[in-house]
């Protein structure tokens, strides 16, 4: 991959469609060819998984680690494939153009899959090609596929489930993998459509040049087919109850800290096995993604742990895990690692230590950068390094323009004012961060689509701590102006990066 490059951070949910949330349909191939005409060489997009409004509907907390989005399927192209017809789509409600109602988009692409399934079920046993990607993803397929089954029957989380099917006893799974054999057929039928639209988007960017930026969340949900089918290597009690959860402590998001509730990892059973959870893992997100974040980076070298029951994140303590030895294990299996560090938060020597003896590409954030000690902070445009990806800022943060008109105060406008040499206007900001992000010595930049479109704080895509509204935010059509292509193009040749 050539060196010095820019691309934009937007997730599948949040592109334009007919059908109340973004996904890979003819949408997401109008944004490809939009990265194509502006130069962009990277697409960054949240993580794939399976979401659930229980969860608050976030890509970070999900029923499986491997599992795709169904709600991401497009009609459009099922129709295309020929898996539906047009007359199968029927009364489209009508969505809101810029936010994602989950709930009804969830009603009405359920019964979409339903009519879709009614009609293919009888050719599956003879569909070579479904038959194959069911063998080749049979080591997380199949434990899925039982689990979001038995979830349908079970309404509480599997630690609640009798205790049989809770501890996975052979006769119960037995049992139950035939009492629910249609269910499992469905939900394999799903994972097989979502992998299939994705993988003909992946292979339409790779004929663009344009490299696939993925995300991945460091933990897993308690309540997910990860832990249910994997319960030895996370801190549970006898009765598979976690002992201990993760978060992160007070930090500038939140002055009680993140309590996110995923069960920590017994990284000496993982040690035991030579990391093959892990390694089973990493295989699936390279396959998918050209590059992808490790999100929580901290966490593979010392991580935050809270008893089970706590409140908040704030009567924590850090522990270490063995970031040497699990890094030197996965070169050993892969040629290459293509990660990314998402370092942000609480880093100490140590994180930036194993960064730089792995290679690994760590994040700066703009917004973060134009507080008191300008001069030598490590977000500031001037002290960036070349192995680094600039962002104006990420999912987790407000709009530039948001940024600016609610968070900066008077004091940090002063100094972006100063450190630009000019007087900064709420109406331009975003341009000028976009321009500051695009002329740094970093050799990959990634601009939020909210950013480039100067659009603000209600455009943003998630709150860290808040638990409503969050991953609604939608590109409305027609944004994509030609204008839009012409001066973010410009800018992509003038600062070299094209």
């Amino acid at each position: 991959m050539e060196t010095r490059g820019s691309g934009i951070l937007l997730h599948i949910t949040s592109l334009p469609s007919a059908y109340g949330i973004g996904d890979l349909g003819p949408g997401a191939y109008g944004f490809a060819d939009f990265l194509s005409e502006t130069h962009q060489r990277f697409w960054q997009i949240l993580p794939l998984n399976v979401t659930c409004q229980v969860f608050g509907n976030s890509p970070y907390s999900s029923y499986s680690a491997y599992a795709g989005n169904p709600l991401m399927i497009s009609p459009d192209m099922m129709v295309k494939d020929g898996i539906l017809s047009k007359h199968d789509i029927k009364r489209v409600p009508a969505f809101p153009a810029g936010r994602v109602n989950y709930r009804t988009v969830t009603v009405f692409k359920n019964s979409i899959f339903n009519e879709a399934f009614k009609k293919n079920r009888t050719g599956l046993e003879h569909d070579h090609e479904f038959q194959r990607f069911c063998r080749e993803n049979s080591c997380w397929l199949d434990d899925y596929s039982l689990f979001i089954s038995l979830k349908g029957r079970f309404s509480a989380d599997w630690g609640h489930w009798p205790a049989d099917i809770r501890d996975r006893k052979k006769g119960a799974v037995n049992q139950w993998r035939e009492k629910l054999k249609e269910e499992i057929l469905m939900a394999k039928f799903l994972q097989y459509i979502f992998f299939r639209q994705w993988f003909s988007l992946k292979s339409y960017c790779e004929k663009k040049n344009i490299h696939l930026i993925g995300d991945m969340a460091m933990y897993v949900n308690y309540d997910s087919a990860d832990v249910w089918s994997n319960p030895g290597i996370f801190n549970l009690d006898k009765r598979k109850r976690p002992l201990t959860v993760a978060g992160v402590p007070p930090d500038y998001f939140s002055s009680t800290g993140q309590l996110w509730g995923h069960p920590v990892y017994r990284w000496d059973r993982l040690k035991k096995t030579r990391f093959f959870w892990w390694i089973k893992r990493l295989e699936h997100n390279m396959k998918l993604f050209d590059m992808f974040r490790l999100d929580h980076f901290r966490g593979f070298v010392g991580y935050w742990e809270v008893r089970a029951g706590e409140r908040s994140a704030r009567n924590g303590r850090w522990v270490s895990a063995p970031a040497e030895d699990f890094f030197n294990t996965l070169l050993k299996h892969f040629s290459h690692l293509p990660l990314i560090a998402e370092d942000l938060g609480d880093i100490t020597p140590y994180v930036r230590e194993i960064m730089k003896r792995f290679g690994f590409p760590g994040m700066k954030v703009l917004l973060f950068a134009f507080g008191e000690r300008l001069s030598d902070h490590q977000y500031a445009p001037h002290n960036h390094i070349k192995n680094c990806l600039v962002y104006t800022g990420t999912h987790d943060n407000n709009t530039v323009k948001g940024w600016y008109r609610k968070e900066l105060g008077p004091a940090g406008r002063k100094r972006l004012s100063a450190y630009l040499g000019r007087e900064v206007s709420g109406k331009t900001v975003h341009m000028d961060l976009v321009r500051l992000a695009m002329m740094s010595v970093a050799d990959m930049v990634i601009i939020p689509m909210q950013d480039i479109l100067g659009l603000g704080e209600k455009a943003r895509m998630n709150l860290p701590a808040s638990k409503k509204g969050n991953w609604q935010w939608r590109l409305a059509p027609g944004r994509l102006s030609a204008s839009l292509i012409k001066r973010l193009a410009g800018l992509t040749r003038l600062y070299g990066r094209a």
